[in-house]
């Protein structure tokens, strides 16, 4: 299930992050891919201990915590601290699947998969993120301080860029709910239960349908 997070970053946050990104120590991308996804992966990232990375990491992860679409699709338990990367004309990302594992000393379930885009789509042609699932073949390309979530067991890739260049932040997040199917079923109901209280105000109904909301959360949680 792909879901598109609007406005995590406004349209000021994404001029200081670029502006901070312009003069950051940006360096081969294949410091962080697996052995196979090194054999396709063509751009430059940011090193994780610099100290950009390191700042504009931590003012997303304030975002999200506060972003409440993110909380209810990912009922995060940890997210990874995202990373930052680049696509100039000629570069690209082939099929991959990402790590199962992220992190060394205390690695993280990667459950879902997030891009961050920080470059507006007429920016650049090409770099689309392609992601393929059960449904189909999907293309995303988003208005820059978008989002969008993906399974990350899914294969996916990163299209050349033609034109311009492509800046995202990426990052993984382990859920409090493993299962997808059983995620996409708690997304519905909490999206419902927002819609009616919108709708209608306090029903009564809308207790009993935040109590099995809560009870199903209770039981397929991992805490």
């Amino acid at each position: 299930m792909l879901i598109p997070v609007d406005n995590v970053l406004d349209a000021a946050e994404v001029a200081a992050f670029r502006a901070r990104l312009a003069d950051a120590p940006w360096t081969d991308g294949r410091i962080t891919a697996g052995h196979q996804s090194a054999q396709v992966k063509r751009n430059i990232q940011l090193p994780a201990d610099c100290d950009a990375a390191r700042e504009l990491s931590d003012a997303i992860l304030a975002k999200l915590e506060r972003h409440a679409l993110f909380v209810t699709a990912a009922l995060p338990r940890r997210v990874f601290p995202p990373l930052f990367n680049r696509y100039d004309a000629g570069m690209g990302f082939g099929n991959h699947i990402d790590n199962a594992l992220r992190g060394e000393r205390d690695p993280i379930r990667t459950d879902l998969s997030a891009t961050l885009f920080l470059s507006e789509p007429g920016e650049y042609d090409g770099g689309e993120l392609v992601i393929e699932d059960l449904f189909g073949t999907h293309a995303v390309k988003l208005p820059a301080g978008s989002m969008v979530l993906y399974p990350s067991s899914s294969v996916h890739r990163v299209t050349t860029v033609t034109r311009g260049s492509r800046v995202a932040a990426f990052f993984w997040i382990q859920s409090l709910v493993r299962d997808p199917s059983r995620r996409r079923v708690l997304l519905e109901l909490d999206l419902s239960i927002q819609r009616l209280r919108r709708g209608h105000g306090e029903l009564p109904e809308l207790v009993d349908l935040s109590g099995i909301y809560h009870n199903l959360l209770r039981e397929w949680a991992e805490p």
